[in-house]
């Protein structure tokens, strides 16, 4: 099988396995990493880490690299890159395709309240509220400048921000098991689970904690995103490559 240099886009659990087992397919993988997180946990192959430069700068080094597919492995709220990556290989001919996580779905029992942005989130917030927030790094400022709740903001990296004396900021990494997640929410009095509809298996033990013990859940939608061919798992994912490789 000829050796094809395949960008992946992405620094997700999906992104890693994803270039282990092109890797291991005998591909040339390169992994482009936005760079924010100060310890990633690094995949198989080769290492990019930085922006782009935009469309342009995409254009540019999919044509200086010589790439022959581009997966879009990126988190599913990462829209900016998604939709340069979309652009850029559309102007110079490049095939995409994307490795997303289904969203979660709520079971019968559930009590969530979708909406479609931080703000919205925490307008949804009662007063009085004790929060789960597992919304990432950025948007803290929204949650953090309300005086009326309180809470634990779970993240990897540290934040940008300090926390006001109502929240503490608590650093761990993906994944947490459903008694972990249980023990977390009774120990803390927590009423509300605020978290992105991320998808996939590495997180979803918090919804489940949240359903056992009736704590209602705000869940952020997912952000719009190009339409691209799409597969969920990465068997699925190495089996479209080596079709747009070799049709």
């Amino acid at each position: 099988m000829p050796v094809d240099r395949i960008l992946i886009l992405g620094g997700t659990r999906d992104a890693r396995e994803a270039a282990a087992a092109l890797t291991a397919r005998g591909h040339a993988v390169v992994t482009s990493l936005a760079g924010v997180t100060e310890q990633p946990l690094l995949p198989a192959g080769e290492l990019r880490v930085g922006g782009f430069g935009g469309v342009d700068g995409m254009s540019k080094y999919l044509v200086a690299d010589a790439i022959s597919v581009v997966v879009d492995a990126t988190h599913p709220f990462a829209a900016r890159i998604s939709q340069h990556a979309h652009e850029a290989c559309l102007r110079m001919g490049v095939p995409l395709l994307r490795l997303e996580r289904p969203a979660w779905q709520p079971a019968p029992e559930d009590a969530w309240t979708i909406v479609s942005s931080s703000e919205e989130a925490t307008m949804a917030l009662p007063s009085g509220a004790r929060v789960l927030l597992t919304t990432g790094r950025k948007d803290l400022a929204h949650f953090f400048n309300r005086a009326d709740i309180s809470g634990i903001a779970r993240m990897i990296e540290a934040p940008p921000l300090d926390p006001p004396p109502n929240w503490r900021v608590l650093r761990q990494r993906p994944p947490f098991s459903v008694a972990g997640e249980a023990s977390l929410l009774a120990a803390n009095g927590i009423t509300h689970l605020v978290s992105k509809n991320a998808g996939g298996s590495a997180t979803e033990a918090k919804l489940t904690a949240a359903r056992d013990a009736g704590i209602r859940v705000i869940l952020i939608a997912r952000p719009p995103k190009p339409q691209v061919p799409a597969v969920a798992e990465v068997s699925d994912l190495v089996a479209a490559v080596e079709g747009v490789l070799s049709p």
